[in-house]
């Protein structure tokens, strides 16, 4: 009986630890059941995951998020931010290197498969296999359902209109930090989300790139800028430098195609200079318009010889040494002025220190180290002294504005704000330097500037190339800068070919007359109308009292002659002085004392003379 009861007891105590077993293993099983379905629940419901997902990775420390757009002065897209996908791997899960590899390659063909298997087998316990997919890659690579591998979410910065602004607007590197331009200037306030607004239009932009690359094309150039400048408020317009790159395919950008001419390159921009020698003569009273310089013979100074490339062998007025571009003539004026007062004019016009605008690429201008008389005389006519296209563009914006020197800004301008101006010339001056381009375009070297319905004053420059050996006589480079309406500028026009090479139709000249002069009407002619600026069909000039040429013609010593022509009347005139010449050419043409005559409408070949 005893022992019967032990049996027993000891059977219920079996199926008591049986029954609990049962229990805690159903409790336990339930909850892995449950743990799964909510995962499942939360991948399909909550994730809503059609397709299958990797492991996703936020953005490591100090990524760059939600990096602000760059827009044109119309609000028209530059540069934004997309939300892309790169994908990693963890070697030491990937099951099968190889396999995974040859996988790979069916939906990323761009992959070195060599380098991709010796990632694989590595030790490393995180590496890249490739970033910024495309939403199609990343789906592709998901449903290879490869372990091992993952995503982390970020951004690819992508510029809607190609290289087309691509110096302006720089780049950023494959973690999203601005690497050059704008993207690098403004990396900070971008990175936090403030939008950037610029002065540039990208329309015009689309048309100086154009004239840019068939001026390049045409003239077998090895590079060409160009810059488009509101003559008032500084704003940069448009700003090309070829060669250019893409933004959105970085690899390839570097070398030249990176290397910003407008901005970072310094040049010796020749005759251009010339504008700024009149301006501070006549602004300073060292000469006015009825004067003018003797260019009938070079000068010689040590082992150096200043010539005229178009030589006329006689004396000529200031408005004579413009329209034919003297280099005698502006070497003399600039003595006239001195060697300190023309620094002074030159810093003032912002020309000897590097332009302050928001860019990293910005060059330093040349300037002698020692500023003799020789160096006053060469930097006269623009020699001896190397400034960037864009710091050109604005100096002769304070030529033509009224004598303000506005700091050029690539950022659109408010409205309201008030700009921070300069006064470098007198309003007078300013005048008077309109009229002299104006006349460099109607009848002097860039007469190729002129299009029909807009007045356009202007000058041309031709200079030698520098090189580490010196002056090179087969290469040179070719501007033309301009300013419409000349009567009451709005922009400033500045085109600069790199080493351009003459052809047929340019009798092979490679001038800044014949190669550049051409490329700054053409853009006028197409983004006037754009502006709200259609062509008239009579350009209004300046009223003239008096129309008239003088020629002058060899005399007795001490003795000057000039023929005047008035209408169909040809008077001689004589004198042994030129102040004695000019009261009796005055007083054939029945002019008053201080009437300034005007321009002839002949070949240009003819002397024009203004009294």
């Amino acid at each position: 009986m005893t022992t019967a009861r032990r049996i027993e007891g000891f059977r219920k105590q079996a199926l008591e630890v049986g029954r609990n077993r049962l229990l805690v293993t159903g409790i336990v099983l339930t909850l892995a059941f449950a743990v799964i379905g909510a995962r499942l629940v939360d991948l399909t419901v909550f994730k809503g995951g059609g397709e299958p997902q990797l492991a996703i990775i936020d953005h490591t420390p100090g990524a760059p998020a939600d990096r602000a757009d760059i827009v044109d002065r119309n609000g028209i897209l530059l540069a934004t931010s997309l939300p892309t996908a790169s994908l990693f791997a963890d070697p030491k899960v990937v099951l099968n290197a190889r396999d995974a590899a040859d996988k790979l390659m069916t939906v990323l063909p761009r992959l070195d498969h060599r380098e991709l298997l010796t990632k694989l087998a590595s030790d490393s316990r995180f590496i890249w296999i490739s970033r910024n997919l495309t939403p199609k890659q990343q789906y592709k690579v998901n449903r290879l359902g490869l372990p091992g591998f993952g995503f982390q979410h970020g951004e690819r910065r992508v510029y809607p209109h190609g290289r087309l602004a691509s110096h302006i607007l720089g780049m950023t590197d494959v973690d999203g930090r601005g690497v050059s331009g704008l993207e690098k200037y403004f990396d900070r306030p971008l990175r936090v989300g403030d939008k950037i607004e610029v002065a540039l239009d990208i329309r015009i932009q689309e048309i100086l790139h154009r004239e840019l690359t068939g001026a390049m094309r045409e003239f077998r150039a090895i590079g060409a800028a160009g810059v488009v400048l509101d003559a008032n408020s500084g704003e940069v317009v448009s700003m090309v430098s070829l060669p250019d790159f893409d933004p959105n395919d970085p690899g390839p950008a570097g070398g030249e195609p990176a290397f910003n001419r407008a901005t970072k390159g310094v040049y010796e921009m020749g005759s251009i200079f010339k504008l700024f020698t009149a301006a501070m003569a006549l602004d300073s009273g060292t000469v006015n318009m009825d004067g003018g310089y003797d260019a009938s013979e070079p000068i010689h100074v040590s082992r150096f010889t200043i010539r005229d490339f178009h030589a006329k062998n006689r004396w000529l007025s200031v408005p004579e040494i413009i329209v034919y571009s003297s280099n005698i003539g502006a070497a003399k004026m600039a003595l006239d002025v001195g060697t300190k007062a023309q620094r002074t004019y030159l810093g003032r016009f912002g020309l000897l220190k590097a332009a302050a605008v928001e860019l990293p690429e910005v060059g330093r201008p040349l300037t002698p180290h020692r500023w003799r008389d020789i160096n006053t005389m060469t930097i006269s006519y623009g020699h001896g002294i190397a400034v960037t296209p864009l710091q050109m563009a604005s100096g002769v914006a304070a030529l033509v504005n009224g004598g303000l020197y506005v700091p050029p800004t690539l950022l659109k301008r408010d409205d309201r704000e008030a700009i921070e101006t300069k006064r470098v010339l007198s309003t007078g001056t300013s005048e008077k330097m309109r009229h002299l381009m104006r006349l460099a375009v109607k009848n002097g070297t860039g007469r190729k500037a002129a299009v029909e319905g807009y007045a356009i004053g202007g000058k041309t420059g031709t200079a030698d190339k520098l090189s580490v050996r010196g002056y090179r006589k087969d290469a040179m480079i070719s501007s033309f800068v301009g300013a419409f309406p000349i009567h009451a500028p709005r922009y400033i026009l500045l085109v600069m070919v790199d080493e351009p090479e003459g052809n047929a139709r340019t009798f092979n000249y490679a001038t800044g007359g014949w190669v550049a002069a051409p490329a700054v009407g053409h853009v006028v002619q197409r983004m006037a109308p754009l502006l709200g600026m259609p062509p008239v069909r009579r350009i209004a000039e300046e009223k003239e009292k008096t129309t008239f040429t003088a020629r002058k013609h060899s005399a007795p010593p001490g003795k000057t002659i000039i023929k005047v022509k008035t209408g169909a009347r040809i008077h001689k005139v004589n004198g042994e002085s030129e102040s004695q010449m000019l009261k009796k050419v005055r007083a054939v043409l029945g002019a008053p004392e201080r009437n300034r005559g005007t321009e002839d409408a002949g070949p240009p070949e003819q002397a024009l003379a203004t009294y």
